[in-house]
């Protein structure tokens, strides 16, 4: 089963691929409402720091917190961003749009599939804000180049969602299409295995976590100045977060032991 990692550092995407990460979505600040576009640096100083292994590199393309309904000039930044990093070599890219009406907006989103064309594409999360995620899904399978849907059926954990997911597997298979739901959101050690035993026996062959914690920043507490920040959480404010080796290696053993595999992944790393 293929796992994938979301991380926003270099030490995280360390962790995560020595763990048995075989795939990295690369964001920055995910701490902020699910992350935003990575620096080309990072995306560079990643797949460097990952060269030694067999991992995929999709990135995130979104170019502001907020909701997914971009403006003209906002594309416009996501297709230059999208153009960008494919000089960088990495797998594929990571966005979604939707439209006033918080339905997938299925022109800008072929706009950016068409610009990212021949790497693949996930449709992310955004896809959990449509109200009806069956309608959501044929409209998603209608875009020819993308690949898959990262989904949390439509709640805020995937784990609370298995009869939405267990819909939209079904709606697949009577699609006959070719797009991998990948559940995401809420997967750690404890929650995997009874997600995927409820799924079933519909086939789950790739996952999605982030697997991180918020840890203590660099700077020394007596040395911070009380009463300043920067306009984030004042509870995270001197934090750093960061992708735990520990709560990826539980999940990748999961993987491992589970029926339900992608031919020729399960062993990776």
């Amino acid at each position: 089963m293929l796992l994938e990692v979301c991380v926003d550092s270099v030490e995280s995407s360390k962790n995560a691929v020595a763990a048995g990460a075989n795939r990295l979505e690369i964001c920055g600040a995910l701490g902020i409402g699910g992350g935003l576009t990575p620096s080309l640096g990072l995306v560079q100083c990643i797949k460097s720091s990952v060269s030694d292994y067999d991992v995929d590199c999709m990135v995130m393309i979104r170019p502001r917190a907020g909701d997914f309904c971009y403006t003209e000039d906002e594309i416009q930044v996501m297709l230059r961003d999208i153009q960008n990093f494919k000089t960088c070599g990495v797998t594929g890219f990571v966005f979604g749009v939707l439209t006033p009406d918080s339905e997938i907006d299925v022109e800008q989103t072929m706009r950016l599939v068409q610009t990212a064309s021949p790497l693949d594409v996930t449709f992310h999360r955004a896809f959990d804000l449509v109200p009806d995620l069956v309608r959501a899904l044929n409209d998603v399978s209608k875009i020819r180049g993308v690949q898959r849907i990262l989904t949390s059926g439509g709640r805020p954990k995937a784990p609370s969602s298995c009869d939405i997911l267990r819909a939209l597997y079904a709606e697949k298979e009577r699609l006959r299409s070719s797009i991998i739901i990948m559940p995401g959101s809420g997967i750690n050690a404890l929650t995997l295995q009874p997600l995927l035993d409820s799924l079933a026996p519909y086939e789950v062959n790739e996952v999605h976590l982030s697997g991180g914690t918020w840890h203590e920043g660099r700077i020394k507490p007596e040395t911070r100045k009380k009463g300043m920040g920067m306009g984030s959480d004042i509870t995270t404010e001197w934090k750093i977060w960061q992708t735990s080796f520990e709560a990826v290696s539980k999940v990748r053993d999961i993987c491992n032991n589970n029926k339900r595999s992608t031919p020729g992944r399960v062993d990776d790393i």
